[in-house]
């Protein structure tokens, strides 16, 4: 949406971002992309479109879908968006109907809310306005409307319901406002004026706080060490909060100047927590709650039974395949402390990166657990085993580093 050349630095080379690179080239951009060091380069033309129509695969990238969703909208065609036969179950219809209310023709291909979405666009500019979406089933359809909003003639004037949003939001309009946009926010109510422009340039992106999860729960659960260079303690990303959980429950985070020092520092304790903020972070606490000497209460995440699998429920069947005590919520778990219970077993991974992960790292207390389809965890981290290998042999107490 810049108009001009941008290098994105420390770019995550997965699944999910090749989905986009590749419906951005369909659209007809020119994208280079670096594999070592990875970057992505983008020649952005204003916010203009150069395509007059396209069909989109996104396979199982949410996010890409949602974002273009509402980027179309600042062409000119017809432009279909689908994914894989999970991602057609995904719901897009709050974001849909705020688009078709804001006067674009956005539909759900199948009627009922779900990919395949078709955005068809006259040769009219699209304006923008005043409008509500209902964030409670994603941030990402909050998100998606507001990265637009500045090319559009009258920007936006949005209303947010659901609580889900805030942090997700919070970290798109503050890069925003780095890419040269004028934002602001005042409780649930986002305002964003037309008229404005991207300003191009190089970007690094922010080590993965969601992936490096994984790691920081490792050395919770097994009682190492673990540093996670380049993530600071004024994060754009909700999920850097995780380390926050992990302090509550008994383990140690020191910040330094080269990023998050985790140390595991005894047993944990159970907690009872509103995840919603972190929803990614549900199976990350949830593979290492059995291993507390106390119950651990994961509330206010219905909301992820949307997302790459019924994340509530498969963590729950997997939980009781491996012996742990868990009682399934509508909005969450209870999980029992149950290391006099629990056993190894062949993990179940509905083809959800981070349940694979996730179970991993209790595979590094347990020992002897086997991960179904690891080829999932491509979607957003290729390399993760290999840096597990790698963190085992090296920060991780000898007794505790049994292979996943």
């Amino acid at each position: 949406m810049a108009h001009g050349e941008s290098l994105v630095e420390g770019a995550l080379l997965s699944d999910d971002t090749r989905f986009m690179i590749e419906a951005l080239r369909r659209l007809g951009f020119s994208i280079d992309v670096s594999e070592s060091p990875p970057s992505i380069r983008v020649q952005g033309i204003g916010g203009e479109i150069p395509a007059h129509g396209a069909d989109l695969f996104v396979g199982g990238a949410g996010t890409a879908m949602r974002f273009l969703a509402a980027f179309v909208t600042l062409g000119h065609g017809r432009f279909r968006i689908d994914g894989n036969d999970r991602m057609r179950q995904r719901p897009a219809g709050p974001l849909l109907e705020t688009l078709s209310a804001l006067g674009a023709h956005a539909i759900s291909e199948a009627g009922n809310g779900c990919p395949p979405v078709i955005v068809d666009r006259g040769v009219d500019q699209f304006e923008g306005g005043k409008i509500t979406v209902d964030a409670s089933t994603s941030s990402q359809f909050a998100s998606a409307l507001v990265m637009p909003a500045p090319l559009w003639r009258r920007g936006i004037h949005l209303r947010v319901i659901g609580d889900t949003a805030r942090p997700f939001i919070d970290m798109t309009l503050r890069l925003m406002e780095v890419r040269g946009v004028q934002t602001s926010r005042d409780g649930d109510t986002i305002v964003i004026s037309g008229g404005q422009s991207y300003r191009p340039g190089p970007f690094r992106v922010e080590p993965d706080a969601s992936g490096a999860s994984y790691f920081a729960a490792a050395a919770a659960l097994c009682g190492g060490r673990i540093m996670i260079n380049g993530l600071g303690s004024d994060s754009t990303q909700g999920d850097a909060k995780f380390l926050d959980v992990l302090v509550r429950m008994g383990a140690r985070v020191r910040w330094t100047g080269e990023g998050a020092e985790i140390i595991g520092a005894g047993p944990l304790a159970g907690i009872d927590i509103a995840m919603n903020s972190m929803p990614d972070m549900v199976p990350t606490l949830a593979a290492i709650a059995p291993f507390a000497t106390s119950p651990t209460r994961i509330r206010g995440v219905a909301f992820i039974r949307h997302h790459e699998s019924d994340r509530i429920s498969a963590l729950a069947a997997e939980l009781t395949r491996i012996g742990a005590g868990v009682v399934e919520h509508d909005d969450g778990l209870t999980i029992e402390p149950s290391t006099a219970t629990m056993h190894s077993a062949a993990i179940e991974t509905y083809d959800d990166h981070r349940i694979a992960m996730a179970f991993a790292v209790s595979g590094l207390k347990l020992g002897g657990l086997r991960i179904k389809n690891p080829a999932c965890v491509t979607k957003t981290y290729p390399g993760f085993f290999a840096d597990l290998a790698r963190v085992c042999q090296t920060s991780l107490p000898e007794q505790s580093s049994r292979r996943p």
